[in-house]
């Protein structure tokens, strides 16, 4: 059961082939730059071993419908997908859902019209996400396409955590709530983490950290979101590579008044020029670690500052949980960064949370406990793959019966 999984950004498209029959990876990719002379196709093509053929060529890529033309070859060419028919479905990421849909969904003229009514919300992420849409189901209509929301895991939240304190009208008339991202990732761990300890996973309370370039937390209630750190954008919550996460909301209006900063520049700053990179110039986790090793002060406060908000979420989270399982550490950062990961649950054994040292610095494989054997809260760090949770999802999606793909459920 072969599954295409794509996510298309706005010069690049990610891709992953599965044979789902035994959860294998066969070949995944990334094209990058499309548009430009310095466009490029680097891909590896995996083995039942665990083994990779890595390949980086650079190839002239003028749209995405030349991206997707050279993906198809590709597989074509290494054998991996032989005709159109071998494909069980295609599998798209799609950043924004907002409250229309709370599962994923087969894609069609509808489903196509209420991903662009997301785009005021998601004017990064939803056209470039539609644009891939649209050219695949060009190029191979007759495959069954599902789109998967980063949102809809969260559409779990109560109204009480999902509400801004502001006027009622902006909810109705603009949309204004929390929704929160990462969800495809934040269900995947749970699911492992489940498996893992061995329990059913609607009887499981996590809080789950995803930690790279982009970060969030999530409180999950009996399987269910109930509380997210990332809001109506994903700028909101942790602090970031390069996002400022929570700050005061009058501070833009100082800026505009104070510095005479437009809108954009705000905006733009506060979501490229932020987060780690604005405290210390660097939004690489391993160099801001190298520079605080060397004694650059920014650096360490920096590192400082980072794991301070996780840890504030923990907390809060805890409380808001009352009885936690599970404490989940996964992304780039979540799943490598030792010092971190002690930083964030140092002084809570009062909270039954405590890890173990050296279990905490030996991370030998894709699912470890790190906590002191003694403590009631495990302490886990799970490495992510919405590839294969978006492939899975699409499989499920194509393979229920057809009353049930209604994609409107509110």
């Amino acid at each position: 059961m072969k599954t295409l999984v794509l996510n298309s950004g706005s010069s690049s498209i990610k891709y992953s082939l599965f044979d789902l029959n035994g959860h294998n990876l066969l070949v995944s990719g990334l094209i990058e730059k499309i548009g430009e002379e310095s466009s490029r196709h680097r891909f590896r093509l995996h083995n039942d071993a665990g083994n990779s053929d890595n390949n980086d060529a650079g190839i002239t890529i003028a749209d995405h419908r030349q991206g997707l033309q050279a993906i198809f070859t590709l597989l074509s060419e290494r054998q991996a997908i032989a005709r159109a028919e071998e494909l069980f479905c295609i599998g798209h990421r799609v950043v924004h859902g907002g409250e229309h849909f709370r599962q994923p969904v087969i894609i069609d003229a509808e489903v196509i019209a209420q991903i662009r009514e997301m785009i005021p919300l998601a004017p990064l992420h939803n056209p470039a996400n539609l644009l891939g849409i649209e050219q695949t189901i060009e190029q191979l209509p007759q495959v069954p396409q599902v789109a998967v929301f980063d949102t809809a895991f969260h559409q779990t939240l109560p109204p009480h955590a999902f509400h801004y304190a502001v006027p009622a009208d902006w909810h109705k008339h603009y949309r204004v709530r929390r929704y929160g991202f990462h969800g495809t990732s934040h269900h995947y761990v749970a699911k492992q983490a489940a498996a893992y300890l061995g329990r059913e996973l609607n009887k499981l309370n996590l809080i789950t950290l995803h930690l790279g370039n982009g970060a969030s937390a999530t409180a999950i209630e009996q399987g269910r979101s109930i509380d997210t750190s990332m809001g109506l954008t994903p700028l909101e919550g942790l602090m970031m590579g390069t996002r400022c996460g929570d700050i005061d909301p009058a501070l833009p209006f100082y800026l505009q008044r104070s510095g005479q900063l437009s809108a954009v520049e705000i905006e733009t700053a506060l979501n490229k020029h932020s987060g780690l990179k604005g405290v210390c110039g660097e939004n690489d986790m391993r160099s801001v670690h190298r520079k605080a090793e060397n004694g650059e002060q920014a650096a360490q406060l920096a590192l400082q500052m980072y794991a301070y908000r996780i840890k504030k979420y923990l907390g809060a989270y805890y409380a808001v949980l009352g009885h936690v399982d599970a404490i989940v550490f996964t992304g780039g950062i979540g799943e490598n960064d030792a010092w971190l990961r002690e930083q964030c649950c140092a002084n809570l054994s009062a909270l039954g949370i405590d890890i173990d040292t050296d279990k905490n610095a030996h991370i030998d494989n894709d699912c470890a406990a790190i906590n002191a054997g003694d403590q009631p809260v495990a302490v886990l760090v799970i490495k992510t793959d919405e590839e294969l949770e978006i492939a899975l999802q699409a499989v499920e999606c194509v393979s229920q019966p057809t009353e049930s793909h209604d994609h409107n459920p509110a």
